[in-house]
């Protein structure tokens, strides 16, 4: 039987970036093997450590559409939607949709992370 979920792996280009944008926004911090520089996790926060890995060619996700499917994408529980927002942008996450504007019943807002990978903020 499976332990537990060891991480989460994100491809792009440029992974130390990208780790340093997701340690940011979560809290977390890099950890980096020296022998394996294609290879860098985010761990410190609550939850299930990220890891990004560089891939030749990386192509980011077309969101919302499907030329370059998304294939996973990433939610975190906020307190304070504006806020989380702001610092979202400052460090880098660019906005796809603030659902929570378009639909009565949303409680979300979808952004991109420096990777163009797609997450969203969910207030809880």
């Amino acid at each position: 039987m499976i332990r537990k979920l060891q991480a989460v792996a994100l491809d792009c280009a440029d992974p130390v970036r990208l780790a340093e944008f997701y340690a940011q926004l979560l809290g977390g911090r890099v950890v980096a093997d020296p022998d394996d520089p294609d290879w860098i996790e985010v761990e410190g926060f609550e939850g299930t450590p990220l890891a990004c890995q560089r891939v030749d060619g990386y192509r980011a996700p077309d969101w919302p559409g499907q030329d370059r499917p998304q294939q996973i994408h990433l939610d975190f529980d906020v307190d304070d939607l504006e806020g989380e927002e702001k610092r979202a942008l400052a460090l880098g996450a660019t906005v796809l949709e603030r659902t929570d504007q378009l639909r009565p019943d949303a409680n979300w807002r979808v952004f991109a992370d420096p990777a163009g990978h797609p997450f969203c903020l969910c207030l809880h």
